[in-house]
């Protein structure tokens, strides 16, 4: 049986397989602990997907056996895919604006933006 990425179990499950407490989920705000930039989770990967070019081409290297994530940055049109280990909750309480925003998300509640079911075409694009 195959579980939706989008679904708590398959998030859950992702937690207690890396050890890593608690994955970050689709509508959550985050903050690159390098970068700086501030985002929301859009999708989860189970491990990087993104191709070997891609990941050698980076200046730095995360381990790809860990959760990836896809985030809309705010205040820009960009997306990055970052590691789980470069992500760290954001506690500012102020809101995201991205032009994708609309696209992939409800509305706001219990701190955190509402994923709709529209796929995220990921690496697979």
């Amino acid at each position: 049986m195959s579980l939706d990425p989008h679904s708590s179990e398959w998030l859950t499950r992702l937690d207690g397989l890396y050890g890593i407490g608690r994955t970050f989920r689709p509508g959550q705000i985050v903050r690159h602990k390098h970068h700086g930039y501030r985002g929301l989770i859009v999708a989860v990967d189970e491990v990087c997907h993104a191709p070997e070019h891609w990941y050698v081409a980076n200046a730095t290297q995360p381990t790809r056996d860990q959760p990836w994530y896809h985030v809309l940055v705010h205040r820009s049109r960009r997306v990055t895919y970052a590691a789980h280990e470069n992500l760290q909750p954001d506690t500012s309480g102020e809101p995201i604006v991205h032009p994708l925003m609309p696209m992939f998300f409800g509305g706001f509640e219990d701190g955190g933006y509402v994923r709709n079911a529209e796929p995220w075409k990921g690496w697979d694009v």
